[in-house]
């Protein structure tokens, strides 16, 4: 396989959803494609796809603290619509980070096919402040997975971790409904601004090594491995 690789489908099942999670592809807009490098700033860095492991998931102390600082706000999870109130919100957040993004939430969903229907079953988690919407976590759910799509939030509520949050809040959630993976993206090596994906702790977290199809448990080492072994073509 060539990477980048596309795939474009008018509707993904909840399986098929999980089948090309589970080998290493990921939503973009209303296609689901895979990579195992990135261009960022004129240079080539090598992408490492994540998932977390849900059984038996081990929220430590850290984690407790995080949940229990956030306690009062209120929480609500329903089928993802977008709305005005939701877009401003992501406007403000986007004003506010360094890093190019989408330019909205829906070009971010749905790219140049505004007008089609959503290929994925896709959830959205509020976070409100009495009335006000202060963060939101979109996810797309499988039959065995859920794959975090976007984590946006008020920068003047930047002192509660919202981002961090959300992903506890969609743990929750998938353990809940039963689930054993939720696929939060990749990360990049030598590139440490994807890295915030590893506050789960490493007991949680494997890595996708497409060229052998397997995922093995996180380690700091094996990226290192691979790193050295894919510039030498060796994998």
């Amino acid at each position: 396989m060539e990477f980048p690789a596309y795939h474009n489908s008018k509707k993904l099942n909840s399986t098929q959803l999980d089948t090309f999670l589970s080998q290493g592809w990921y939503r973009m807009h209303q296609s689901v494609f895979t990579t195992k490098y990135i261009i960022l700033n004129d240079s080539t860095y090598n992408v490492f796809w994540l998932r977390y492991n849900l059984p038996g998931f081990n929220i430590n102390k850290k984690l407790q603290k995080l949940i229990i600082q956030n306690r009062h706000f209120h929480i609500s999870i329903k089928p993802m619509v977008i709305t005005t109130e939701l877009e401003t919100l992501y406007k403000i957040y986007r004003s506010s980070i360094k890093f190019d993004h989408a330019e909205s939430v829906k070009y971010w969903l749905y790219g140049e096919e505004a007008e089609k229907e959503n290929a994925f079953e896709t959830n959205i988690i509020e976070i409100r402040d009495g009335s006000k919407l202060i963060a939101a976590g979109i996810f797309d759910n499988g039959y065995n997975s859920i794959a975090g799509i976007m984590n946006f939030y008020d920068p003047a509520y930047k002192k509660f971790s919202l981002g961090k949050y959300l992903i506890l809040l969609k743990i929750k959630y998938a353990i809940e409904k039963g689930m054993h993976w939720y696929y939060p993206g990749y990360i990049v090596y030598g590139y440490p601004s994807f890295d915030y994906k590893l506050f789960v702790g490493e007991e949680n977290i494997e890595i996708y090594i497409p060229e052998i199809n397997s995922w093995y448990k996180y380690k700091k080492q094996l990226l290192e491995t691979i790193e050295v072994s894919r510039q030498h073509n060796e994998l």
